[in-house]
């Protein structure tokens, strides 16, 4: 796990540059840094040493020609930690690269380059990586098993080529800007890296703010800083000497069920198909620990590595008003005793919480309105005082059917015989009269495209509140925002055939995944240089939850059918049929204290808050709130933006961290 970063068009002026560039995400990689100078391109690193401690180090610089073996690293054979390409002499074709993330089987595909006469002066997955970029061309990213973003620059052709793993677990933003001798393609890790370059003017993307209202996270590929994109999960990019790029999607997931597949077999494919990925996730030259939560994820996954290494550190976080009560703690240390493993745990204090919380807002680049975040920052604080890398659950939910909303579709079906134009009246009076059912009324009237975009629906608000939220407050000429439901059309067009329940988690994998879950996942680890790697969300465990019919994935009574199945052959079934609960953050309460009303208050009936929204919405959300509505998420969207606003647009500086 790494940081990088680097621009086109560089010059031998460009180095303090491109060192300001790595120094803004030295959180990323405090080990070691290095920096790549070349006429026409500057490639930066931060590193965290997890692979071949000693020679891994990046940019990773190799010799074209087959079979060549001549690597250089600049953070150890150049003073000042960085080459000039002129100075190595122009006759090479050099390949430099920066890679931030893990390719697990590493080994296997050394072994089958060796195999083809390949040689190798490291003992690096970042060689491997540019070895079989070398050997297979952009074929190298089917061969790979892990989490990756990284840069190849080809000095002979003047090409880069950039990629980024098949989910989205590591970040990868770029833009393209106005420099002085022409169009300069800049990326990093963090978008904060990209505002350090004077060819971009920071400006607000009022189209992502639009969005981000209904999906509670930046939810397009722009991002809330106009010009700066992300770089989409499975695609690749070229990126060429006259400034023109290029990019495509090298994978696309695909659902082939097994129907012909015993229950029994399929529950045992899964547990394969896990530990095989614990085991690859657990390779690296330090210790590896793990999360561990009151739910099957974090449980099953603890217990997989637990069997490959019985010394395991394992690490939980909960609310310290819940002391002694069912909380994530006290399920976590029952488990840690059963499994015989060690548990690391801390209470949050709302102050603590509280006061982190322009630091969370700082490190995530874009605003943030999942509570959980603050939550995941306390816990990878514990885990980096121990070990450099943990396991976490994310991705369980989206490949297995998690997600309590994945039922919807079964409970509709109580209502198939029912006229549709009679269930959306029925609907309407009995939203009219306040009676409870009015949703489930309006959804089994429609198709899942009609009403689910992600996890945020009901919690988030409505295109129509959102309306009402920014009336009169957006540019003049500026039109109306797309519906959610129009940006995820596309999603759900590539799966128009399945079943409307795998329909809802295809359209998962590429919003509510990488858009809210994976991205708190990189930027809170990495706020305190830790690795979070993440099993579920592995290619091979894909394949096989693609082959399990949605029967075996969940029904109107559970979630996580086999998956909870193969669990029970690791943990007692209590925590395998555990109700999933999500992470219990106490903001609902704390927003109807005197203290922290009056708080939010203060920031609703601002001049800034008024720049952006209206004001009487806000503080009608807010009183409805205290007067015992949940409004809580709402409140939390609006307060989020409201401070990343002020860290980025007015402050520009870096927030203090909170005392330890």
């Amino acid at each position: 796990m790494c940081g990088i970063c680097g621009f086109t068009g560089a010059t031998d002026a460009d180095l303090p540059l491109l060192k300001a560039m790595c120094d803004v995400m030295a959180h990323r990689g405090p080990d070691g840094e290095g920096q790549y100078l070349d006429s026409g391109i500057a490639l930066g690193h931060r590193r965290l040493s997890l692979i071949d401690l000693e020679g891994g180090n990046q940019p990773l610089v190799r010799a074209t020609g087959e079979h060549a073996s001549a690597v250089t690293s600049p953070a150890l054979d150049a003073a000042g930690g960085y080459v000039q390409g002129e100075a190595r002499g122009t006759a090479r074709g050099d390949f430099a690269i920066v890679f931030n993330g893990e390719i697990y089987n590493y080994r296997d595909l050394r072994a089958e380059l060796e195999a083809d006469g390949w040689a190798f002066e490291t003992n690096s997955d970042t060689e491997v990586l540019l070895v079989g970029y070398l050997a297979w061309g952009e074929g190298v990213l089917d061969r790979l098993r892990g989490m990756f973003a990284f840069a190849i620059w080809n000095r002979s052709t003047r090409e880069l080529f950039c990629a980024r793993d098949f989910f989205g677990i590591k970040p990868f933003y770029y833009t393209v800007a106005d420099g002085a001798a022409g169009p300069q393609f800049i990326f990093a890790s963090e978008i904060k890296c990209i505002l350090e370059h004077p060819a971009y003017q920071r400006e607000l993307n009022e189209d992502a703010l639009e969005q981000y209202l209904c999906f509670q996270f930046s939810a397009l590929d722009e991002t809330f800083f106009k010009g700066i994109f992300k770089l989409p999960p499975a695609h690749c990019l070229t990126v060429r000497a006259d400034g023109s790029t290029t990019m495509r999607r090298y994978w696309r997931p695909t659902y082939h069920f097994d129907e012909g597949r015993s229950r029994e077999d399929t529950v045992e494919a899964i547990d394969a198909a896990m530990r095989e990925s614990v085991r690859y996730h657990n390779v690296a030259d330090v210790e590896v620990g793990s999360f561990l939560s009151s739910g099957i994820d974090s449980s099953y996954m603890a217990a997989c590595l637990a069997k490959e290494n019985p010394d395991i550190k394992t690490f939980t976080v909960g609310f310290a008003e819940y002391e002694g009560e069912r909380d994530e703690i006290s399920w976590a240390r029952e488990l840690a005793d059963e499994l015989g493993i060690e548990n690391n745990s801390k209470h949050i204090s709302e102050e603590e919480y509280w006061a982190s919380l322009p630091r969370v807002q700082w490190h995530m680049d874009e605003p943030s309105a999942d509570p959980s975040a603050v939550a995941l920052y306390f816990v990878d604080q514990e885990a980096a005082k121990k070990v450099k890398a943990v396991l976490s659950g994310e991705g369980a939910d989206e490949f297995f059917g998690g997600y309590r909303i994945y039922q919807t579709p079964f409970a509709n079906q109580k209502l198939a015989w029912a006229p549709k134009g009679l269930l959306r009246g029925a609907s309407k009076a009995a939203r009219a009269l306040g009676v409870r059912g009015a949703n489930y009324l309006e959804r089994a009237s429609e198709t899942p495209e009609d009403w689910y975009y992600t996890n945020a629906n009901g919690v988030a608000f409505s295109p129509e509140e959102r309306e009402r939220l920014r009336a009169g407050k957006r540019a003049e000429g500026v039109a109306r925002p797309a519906a959610p439901q129009e940006l995820i059309a596309p999603a759900y067009a590539e799966v128009a055939g399945l079943d409307d329940t795998t329909r809802m988690q295809y359209v998962d994998l590429f919003f509510w995944l990488v858009g809210d879950i994976l991205l708190k996942t990189d930027k809170m680890s990495m706020a305190h240089s830790l690795e979070s790697r993440v099993p579920f969300l592995d290619k091979q465990v894909f394949e096989v939850s693609a082959t399990i019919p949605t029967r075996l994935k969940a029904n109107g009574e559970q979630t996580k059918l086999t998956l909870r199945e193969a669990a029970e052959r690791a943990i007692p079934k209590d925590w395998a049929q555990k109700e999933k609960l999500g992470f219990p953050v106490p903001v609902v309460n704390w927003l109807r204290q005197e203290r922290y009303y009056n708080q939010i208050k203060e920031q609703f009936t601002s001049n800034l808050a008024a720049q952006f929204f209206n004001v009487d919405e806000l503080v009608r959300l807010l009183d409805e709130h205290k007067a015992g509505a949940d409004r809580s998420r709402k409140i939390w969207i609006i307060s989020m933006f409201l401070l990343w606003y002020q860290i980025y647009f007015i402050d520009q500086k870096t927030p203090e961290k909170p005392a330890a």
